[in-house]
């Protein structure tokens, strides 16, 4: 026996079962004691057999083809970020790991200085969404868009962050934000820091467990996000997050306004507010 997580077999139940089948054609006739498909549904949609389909979610297959799981991931209605993360833990199965130390994220100096200078709210997170380096203005859009805090605990567990975001719904501000971070973390689920804080925020949000359970992974992109300044009102910023190069897992996030609208105003007396970034208020 062994006790390695079996992440493939996690993730292939938490797909499975939220695909009901009248979404792939099948009827739902007889009695159903899961929720969404049963395995011997997904292997007869996939062309391979029901017993190695078992032996996929159980863990005992230790070398699945790529075209196996393209079939398996086709009939679990995956998209390319899904069908990219079933591959990834399946690639990585073979290779017992050991839990290692948490490595060191460091935020490379040309970057710590376009924060500095780029005159719009700025901050750089990295694989676990702790914020590593901020400007004076993204923490004017938020006080927690510092250095040190850590974006999901902020989003799940701190009411002045949850209130920026009133004009969503939290179950999909959640699943959102969940979805990019496990996208981010991939297969390293033996880190410490890892362990420690998704056992944290499910001990602590219901809302986290929820989404942590429900294994989406997502590619972090841009969006337009409204939220509710306490000084401003109504802030509708677009959010751009960039990779950093040369330092894997950092992610660069700018706001920035439309131009000529009200937010752009506002965005502008904001930085009225805040003081010119200087190098000890975004150096790590």
């Amino acid at each position: 026996m062994t006790d390695e997580p079996n992440l493939l077999g996690e993730y292939l139940r938490a797909r499975r079962e939220r695909v009901g089948p009248e979404r792939v054609g099948l009827s739902r006739s007889g009695v159903r004691r899961v929720p969404g498909l049963r395995r011997e549904e997904v292997a007869l949609l996939a062309g391979i057999s029901a017993d190695y389909y078992l032996r996929l979610e159980q863990g005992r297959d230790r070398n699945p083809s790529v075209q196996v799981l393209e079939s398996v991931a086709r009939v679990l209605q995956l998209d390319d970020a899904g069908t990219a993360h079933l591959l990834g833990l399946a690639g990585d199965r073979p290779r017992r790991r050991r839990r290692r130390p948490t490595r060191r994220e460091t935020v490379p100096a040309g970057t710590l200085k376009l924060l500095g200078a780029i005159g719009l709210p700025a901050f750089v997170e990295g694989r676990y969404l702790d914020v590593l380096a901020a400007n004076p203005l993204a923490a004017a859009v938020s006080p927690r868009l510092v250095a040190g805090r850590n974006r999901l605990r902020d989003v799940f567990l701190d009411p002045a962050e949850q209130a920026l975001y009133a004009a969503y719904d939290p179950a999909a501000v959640a699943a959102e934000m969940v979805a990019g971070f496990r996208q981010l973390v991939g297969a390293e689920t033996d880190d410490p820091r890892l362990v420690e804080l998704v056992g944290e925020l499910s001990l602590a949000s219901p809302t986290f467990r929820a989404a942590w359970a429900r294994h989406d992974v997502m590619v972090p992109e841009g969006a337009a996000v409204t939220l509710d300044h306490p000084e401003v009102g109504a802030l509708t910023l677009n959010r751009e997050k960039l990779a950093v190069g040369g330092a894997p897992g950092l992610t660069l996030v700018l706001y920035h306004a439309d131009v000529g609208t009200a937010a752009a105003d506002k965005l502008q007396m904001l930085a009225s507010y805040s003081a010119p970034a200087r190098p000890e208020d975004i150096i790590t």
